[in-house]
């Protein structure tokens, strides 16, 4: 893993993963869901994943508080996962937050549709005014 880009891209896949396993009931174990997506382990894939499953409730309450006519159940697994970690890193890291929207948007650029980009740009802006403060 080379930087953090890579870091938050590793902790996206593996909340998908866990998202999913969750849903069909299947055991695992956190480490391990995150081992494979890091070659080798990472502090701060680590704090994003666990981080995000420890505040779940209160980011989707944020989340769904500032998306018009839409909650975060209703993205697919990927999107409601770069949201969740967009908003953890605005909440509850040091992560300046220009990087941490920033950051989220270059992930749903490559992984999501247009509108729905513009759409998690526009909740982490309205939750940086409106709720970091």
């Amino acid at each position: 893993m080379k930087n953090r880009s890579e870091a938050r891209e590793a902790a996206v896949k593996s909340l998908y993963k866990i998202d999913i396993l969750t849903q069909a009931k299947v055991d695992y174990d956190i480490k391990e869901v995150i081992k494979e997506e890091c070659e080798i382990q990472n502090d701060f894939v680590d704090e994003l994943v666990s981080g995000v499953l420890d505040h779940q409730k209160e980011l989707d309450q944020l989340a769904n508080k500032y998306l018009k006519n839409w909650t975060i159940e209703r993205l697919n697994k990927v999107d409601q996962a770069i949201l969740r970690i967009g908003i953890y890193e605005l909440m509850y890291t040091e992560t300046p937050s220009i990087v941490a929207i920033n950051e989220a948007v270059e992930l749903s650029k490559k992984y999501s549709e247009e509108a729905v980009t513009k759409m998690i740009n526009g909740v982490l802006d309205s939750i940086y005014h409106e709720e970091e403060k």
